[in-house]
This record gives structure tokens, sequence and C-alpha cells, in this order.
């Protein structure tokens, strides 16, 4: 296995660094020495780079080269086919409504009770409409009739109440 030093040997805590006139500039170095040698442990495991599968891919590899010869011509990327974009909005428009379509139907469950009651109360206006009419159509003397009954009725409770709360 080939070892490669980890950090490059520092002469000194200062390096001499030419400057542009030719002078010599002192500049403190900024790399930490290693507080091992290379030869020290040989049972340390040597960190190896990993592999970026994004950049391995074909796709990606593609990509990447197109760009660049993009780049290279002065395209820019950003200019697609005018078939591409309307493609592209009607994808985006008919996800739009997707969502709304399925927010629509699913419900919260107080949602989903206050349209139950609704619908109970629409059946009872039905229900109550539909008596109106039936007596509406029936004709005169049955309701004459009727009348004449609950009279009676209260007739006989009246006496039946009156006789029945006395000692």
């Amino acid at each position: 296995m080939l070892r490669y030093p980890v950090f490059a040997l520092l002469k000194g805590p200062c390096q001499d660094v030419s400057g542009p006139q030719g002078a010599l500039s002192r500049r403190p170095n900024t790399m930490a020495e290693p507080d091992y040698m290379d030869g020290d442990c040989d049972e340390l495991i040597q960190p190896k780079k990993l592999i970026n599968p994004v950049k391995t891919s074909r796709n990606h590899q593609d990509l990447h080269r197109e760009l660049l010869m993009n780049q290279k011509r002065g395209l820019s990327p950003q200019n697609k086919p005018e078939l591409q974009k309307v493609l592209e909005r009607r994808k985006r428009e008919q996800r739009e409504e997707q969502e709304a379509r399925e927010k629509r139907e699913k419900r919260s469950d107080l949602e989903l009770e206050l349209l139950k009651r609704q619908q109970k109360l629409e059946q009872l206006e039905l229900e109550q409409q539909k008596c109106e009419e039936e007596q509406e159509n029936t004709p005169e003397f049955v309701k004459m009739k009727g009348n004449l009954r609950r009279t009676k009725h209260e007739a006989e409770n009246q006496e039946h109440g009156v006789h029945g709360t006395s000692p």
C-alpha cells in the first residue's frame, strides 16, 4: 500500500515567501503540524475518497457535457423549445387541478358532520312540505271531520281532567 504524506514538511514557524518586488516577507504558517509520523502506526485505517454516485451516473455526465458545450457556444440552458414549454405548463396545470380536486374530496370530520346535519334538515323540510301538500290536497269534508274529532277529544279530556282532579 502506498503512503502519501498527509502534511507537507514545514521548515519552521514562519515560511519565507518572495514578494512581487523580490523582497522577503514573512507570513505565519496556517498549517498545523501532525501529531504523528507517517511510519508510526501501520494499524491506522487510511481514509479513502468516497465516490459520488450522482457524478458517476451516465445521465449526469451527459447533462454536464451538454451544459459545457452550450456554455462554450453561448447558448442559455433556459432556451427550451416552445413545444416543451407548453408541455411543461400543461403538466403543471393538471397537477394543480388534481391537487385542488383531492383537497375538495378530502374533507375533515367536522365538514362531514356538518354535511350530514344539512342533509337531515333538508329531508325534514321535504317531509314537512309533503305533509302540507297532502293537507292542501285533501277534500274539505275530510278536514272538517278531523277538526270535529279533535274538538270532541279535547272536550272529553277536559271533562275527565276536571272530574279526575277533584277528590
